[in-house]
């Protein structure tokens, strides 16, 4: 159980902190476009990009451990309602096994705690 407990962790990290990246970088057109589907500005994306990164961050200490996987369930959620809002539900769907993610590394819970 710690084996995989450890290994979502990380990968839960890599994708926060690569998402909160790449939302400084220069976005496509069909970035642009969908993000503009969702109702997200391209002024508001730093913000959410600078979430995503102290998430991750939050991730690999067990004192921040709950509220970065709440924080992060949370996030996905929202993208969810957004993508529903807008009629896409396909986004929406594909967003399910990342929301599951979270909620699976809270019940295994930290690790590396003595």
């Amino acid at each position: 159980m710690k084996i995989i407990s450890i290994l979502l962790i990380l990968v839960s990290a890599f994708l926060s902190i690569k998402h909160g990246w790449d939302a400084f970088q220069p976005a496509n057109a069909e970035q642009t476009k969908m993000m503009a589907d969702l109702g997200i500005s391209k002024a508001i994306m730093p913000f959410f990009g600078a979430l995503s990164i102290v998430i991750g961050l939050m991730l690999l200490f067990p004192q921040t451990f709950f509220i970065s996987n709440l924080l992060n369930a949370v996030t996905i959620v929202l993208i969810m309602a957004l993508s529903l809002r807008a009629g896409n539900t396909t986004m929406a769907l594909v967003e399910i096994p990342f929301l599951a993610m979270p909620l699976v590394l809270i019940w295994l819970k930290y690790p590396f705690k003595f």
